[in-house]
């Protein structure tokens, strides 16, 4: 997609320059007028006010090409801060990212699912509170707090369906006292990917998230797709088997009841030799029920020390989401999918060859090009840090279509004066 059109500074062009240079990393205001098509004087004059405003620096110079060495720009990652919020039935993630999205600090708390939700939402103000401290943040450079749950959406998970009513942001933002930016986990964990330079030039990516429940999201140049009802990219809701068991959506056949985490426990239970051999049921941590992530992850263990039936339910688990992966790809005719959430954070050495087989050999349009598949190198905080990517983004860089970087705009930095 091209660039914006030229204009006088505005709102627009201000997160247009900004959204480039945090994608460059370095960049001369000369490759930021490539980049954007404003007029120099237009870059002058925002650049100018970004730097007046803290978010942008100079830092040094570009190698010298034979004129003067141009002088190259940054975000000042210390400038803004976001926090972000993970709330799951097995528990809360927070992290507290810097202006690029780098992860400063963060914690996870248990046990969310099953607290009322005034409770939670005071015990999450709190601690976004002692994060922010302990960090030795500045409150008043903290642009929000995003939030993203399984509570959202048309049908919340069951274990979350006493939240489904209560205004949980309304609520959190009077309590904590910072603008509030809900939404899904799995496209903020895709908009976390994008924001920290960990997708690249590719122009349609989805996050294949695997938690509580399966799903995915979708960035198209850079720009997350919703859809009607914030519920796009429910890749767990495909369904493989039309006289296949009963999904708690109310349909048969799904991947999240053919092989979710939680299908994946209740399989193993069932086999009395893998229940023993993986503890399941075991007791945790001061006598509880363990969850059932702790329940899977046993699952997880077993295999690795060559439990040959954990083996076997993992690799079904994995073809089944395989076969669901491969109609998203198709269907949006991906270049890039990144594996991630806490399930796949500890499955994925079996889940990621799995895919990739599936995709090099039944994607359709595998002739013209490949999609790349990797495992996020955060998987199991991904949401939480995608959800401060979100106030980020919201704050500094409305939506609005990618701009590309031509190739010959790559600059290396020399030494800065000292």
């Amino acid at each position: 997609m091209g660039g914006p059109s030229r204009a006088t500074p505005h709102t627009t062009s201000r997160a247009a320059v900004l959204d480039v240079i945090r994608a460059a990393g370095t960049i001369s205001r000369a490759g930021l007028v490539a980049a954007t098509g404003f007029t120099g004087a237009t870059i002058s004059t925002v650049v100018r006010a970004l730097i007046d405003d803290g978010l942008v620096r100079e830092t040094g110079r570009a190698e010298s090409t034979g004129g003067k060495p141009r002088v190259l720009l940054q975000l000042d990652h210390g400038a803004r801060y976001a926090v972000g919020v993970h709330l799951d039935p097995m528990g809360v993630t927070y992290a507290l990212t810097d202006l690029t999205g780098a992860v400063v600090s963060r914690v996870t708390r248990a046990d969310a699912g099953g607290d009322e939700p005034a409770a939670m939402v005071a015990r999450t103000a709190r601690q976004v509170d002692a994060l922010v401290e302990g960090a030795g943040v500045e409150r008043d450079r903290v642009l929000g707090v995003g939030l993203v749950s399984a509570t959202g959406g048309a049908r919340p998970l069951p274990s979350m369906r006493h939240w489904a009513d209560f205004p949980v942001a309304e609520e959190l933002e009077r309590a904590c006292g910072l603008p509030v930016v809900p939404g899904n986990d799995a496209t903020a964990a895709a908009l976390g990917e994008y924001w920290s330079g960990g997708v690249g030039e590719t122009s349609v990516f989805a996050a294949v998230y695997m938690g509580t429940g399966i799903g995915a999201g979708l960035l198209v140049d850079g720009i997350p797709y919703h859809g009607a009802s914030g519920n796009a990219g429910e890749i767990g809701h495909v369904c493989l088997d039309v006289d296949g068991p009963l999904c708690w959506c109310g349909a048969r056949g799904c991947v999240e009841a053919l092989a979710g985490p939680a299908a994946v426990v209740r399989a193993a239970r069932a086999d009395a030799g893998l229940a023993r051999a993986a503890e399941l049921g075991a007791a945790g941590t001061g006598g509880a029920e363990r969850s059932e992530a702790a329940e899977f992850a046993a699952v997880v263990r077993a295999a690795r020390r060559g439990e040959p039936t954990a083996r076997a339910l993992l690799e079904r688990s994995a073809r089944y989401l395989a076969a669901a992966v491969r109609t998203l790809a198709n269907v949006m005719d991906l270049d890039l999918l990144v594996l991630t959430g806490p399930g796949l954070a500890v499955a994925g050495s079996v889940y990621l060859p799995a895919i990739r087989s599936e995709l090099e050999g039944a994607f359709f349009a595998r002739a013209s090009h490949p999609v790349e598949v990797r495992l996020s190198a955060s998987a199991a905080t991904a949401p939480a840090i995608g959800a401060a990517t979100m106030v980020l983004q919201s704050r500094l860089v409305p939506l609005r279509p990618r701009v590309r970087l031509p190739e010959d705009l790559s600059e290396s930095a020399a030494p800065a004066p000292r």
